[in-house]
């Protein structure tokens, strides 16, 4: 499809970088929002819309349905990408946080199991496939649409796709801490729990406003498109899509945990709901705050030798820091446990996107990152806090949360392994075209 101006059309002023990477982050900080506060109010949910006379197995049926939404992904990453390579990054983005506010608003609202029985889980979990769908597309189009405007700077402004996420984290987590400090258990449990996602909506009409205003990079509209983006990433671009699946693994799993922690610490380690929440803000604030550095030092050193290294920290530190944590139980040790794996992962996903974002080449690179990114963030991420969960259940070590982490790790590292030689696929077949 050709990309152009009307010759009737008068030429508009380009849009400053500041306010592109503010337009293409308020969905993504929408999505991370509503997934963070449906993690951290997950007791609350499950009795309302999975009641059970076993706790352990209503928390289950709600991270279940939180996992079973990650499906979708992956459908929504083919068919909006395709849509963001055909049309444009604007377009689909237009579109997905537009999905994404009816999805909030849906759970906002829904009356639960006691009013409306089973229609309350059903109308809960369609409001998670509407999200799961609209953010498949999210991520493709809105890390390609930052690093098309600025090529030069790749890390740093690809990052903060990334560093909203850790906004994101401390808005949720603080709404929760604001909550859980405030309001009473019953209040908390009747109806607090619904206050952060009508705040979360706030965010969907600012980023919808600011995304109209978009214009679609020169790398994108002068470069030779492709009628069928799919089917070139799936016939001719699976061993990118592999590595690029793979390297996400450790990041998106991780992301999870930290958002699984409220939960953990109520219910394994026994802390009130104000210290979980205030764990969680600490890992906010550093998610928002090293990020864009991680992004900026990937431009300089090179982000495979970054990532990896931080690779290997996880591998080596994640065991021994729980096990301490444990052995050693305070909110000091806790806060200093979140700290740590919060410092890793803004290191390591820094430099993620930028990453994707190079293996593929311009025709295909938002059906190739959204297919790659849905498809870890579903294998890898989506199912975390009930992996985690069941492992703590059979193993019966509260430990077990770094074993699902080290394997992840080990999985992204041999995915590094291989970025070099893809890449250099990757920029034959750009030559070629």
């Amino acid at each position: 499809m050709n990309h152009r101006l009307s010759s009737g059309s008068p030429a508009r002023k380009p849009l400053s970088l500041t306010r592109i990477v503010i337009a293409t982050s308020a969905g993504n900080a929408l999505e991370w929002f509503d997934i963070l506060i449906y993690g951290f109010f997950a007791i609350y949910i499950g009795k309302h819309f999975f009641p059970s006379s076993n706790q352990t197995a209503s928390l289950l049926m709600t991270f279940g349905t939180f996992g079973a939404s990650y499906l979708v992904r992956p459908i929504g990453g083919v068919i909006l990408g395709a849509y963001a390579d055909k049309r444009g990054r604007k377009a689909a983005l237009v579109v997905s946080v537009s999905l994404m506010m009816l999805g909030t608003a849906i759970v906002a609202v829904i009356p639960t199991y006691q009013s409306i029985g089973i229609a309350a889980p059903i109308g809960v979990f369609a409001a998670r496939l509407i999200q799961g769908f609209s953010a498949g597309g999210e991520f493709g189009a809105s890390t390609a649409m930052l690093i098309e405007h600025a090529p030069h700077r790749r890390g740093f402004l690809a990052s903060w796709q990334f560093a909203s996420q850790g906004l994101s984290t401390l808005m949720a987590a603080t709404c929760g801490f604001a909550l859980a400090k405030l309001l009473s258990h019953d209040a908390l449990m009747a109806w607090g729990w619904r206050v952060p996602f009508f705040f979360g909506l706030l965010i969907g009409p600012v980023g919808l406003y600011l995304r109209r205003c978009l214009e679609d990079a020169p790398e994108f509209t002068q470069a030779v498109h492709t009628k069928t983006p799919v089917r070139d990433v799936f016939l001719a671009q699976k061993r990118m899509m592999l590595v690029a699946t793979g390297a996400l693994a450790v990041s998106t799993s991780v992301n999870y945990l930290i958002q699984y922690l409220p939960t953990y610490a109520m219910r394994q380690l026994h802390f009130p709901a104000s210290t979980s929440f205030g764990a969680t803000i600490l890992a906010g604030v550093i998610l928002t705050c090293v990020t864009p550095f991680a992004g900026y030092l990937s431009d300089r050193i090179g982000r495979l030798a970054q990532m990896t290294t931080v690779g290997l920290l996880f591998v080596v530190s994640v065991y021994p820091a729980f096990s301490y944590t444990i052995d050693h139980l305070s909110a000091i040790t806790l806060f200093g446990l979140v700290a740590w794996l919060a410092l890793l992962k803004s290191i390591y996903f820094g430099a993620l996107p930028a990453l994707m974002s190079e293996i593929f080449p311009p025709a295909t690179r938002s059906t190739g990152m959204s297919v790659a990114y849905n498809v870890g963030v579903t294998v890898f991420g989506g199912f975390t806090p009930a992996v985690v969960t069941w492992l703590i259940s059979v193993t019966a070590n509260r430990s077990a949360p770094s074993f699902y982490l080290m394997v992840t790790a080990i999985i992204s590292l041999a995915a590094l392994a291989s970025v070099s030689r893809v890449k250099h696929v990757g920029i034959e077949r750009r030559v070629a075209v």
